[in-house]
């Protein structure tokens, strides 16, 4: 076998996390009186969310800030007055409890399980991530689950990976494979700690960037093949 571990993003990888945001989101502007249009609500907090965890991504914010910011941004936006504080509160919880695999997520890592080495690295925060990933179905296949606000580190820091091979004293770098769907986040990271990235595009999209994954697949069953 040329890999022996393989390191997966969690969020739009392995779960849907567009669903539980539009699910989270909703249930927290509800809870705070707002009459919620998701069509107009839902898309400006999309925008302001991937915005800022771009800019998380390139050390510009700390996740501790941008908890409360993405919503204090929301109310600018929306020229609204609430407060910040709770809504970031009532989000997190209702994001904790939604936790929505893809289907092909459970029946993929079934065949592995036996075969590989496998890590959950996700840069998320912990009070979220911690319910809806090490309390999921699939939880019990994997040796170990990153949280990158736990460990102080996120991708696409090398460190992060490497802490992972630490967790689970594995060092050699040419069979190790990371697996998720962010370019900048999943793929340049892998490459910034020297090893081989699968990129998981199920939409197709165009790869405009200097970001060069090893392999890039649109079904997770794809990977499969790609391990024979």
């Amino acid at each position: 076998m040329k890999y022996e571990v393989i390191l997966f993003d969690a969020d739009e990888t392995l779960f849907d996390f567009k669903k539980s945001e539009r699910e989270a989101f909703r249930k927290a502007m509800i809870d705070i009186g707002i009459e919620y249009d998701e069509n107009y609500h839902f898309k400006i907090y999309h925008e302001i969310n991937k915005k800022i965890w771009r800019e998380f991504e390139e050390g510009l914010i700390t996740q501790e800030k941008l908890k409360v910011e993405r919503f204090r941004r929301l109310a600018d936006k929306l020229s609204i007055k609430l407060d910040e504080y709770k809504l970031a509160e009532l989000y997190m919880n209702h994001l904790s409890e939604a936790s929505f695999l893809y289907d092909e997520s459970i029946k993929l890592l079934e065949e592995l399980k036996d075969k590989y080495k496998l890590i959950i690295i996700t840069n998320g925060l912990t009070k979220v991530q911690d319910k809806r990933i090490r309390k999921s179905k699939i939880a019990k296949y994997f040796k170990d689950i990153i949280i990158s606000e736990e460990v102080a580190i996120s991708k696409p820091n090398a460190e992060i990976f490497h802490h992972a091979l630490d967790k689970i004293n594995y060092h050699d770098k040419k069979k190790v494979l990371m697996v998720g769907d962010s370019l900048t986040s999943d793929i340049q990271g892998g490459i910034n700690a020297g090893i081989d990235t699968c990129w998981y595009n199920p939409n197709e999209y165009i790869n405009n960037t200097n970001i060069k994954p090893t392999y890039e697949i649109k079904s997770l069953f794809q990977l499969r093949e790609l391990l024979k």
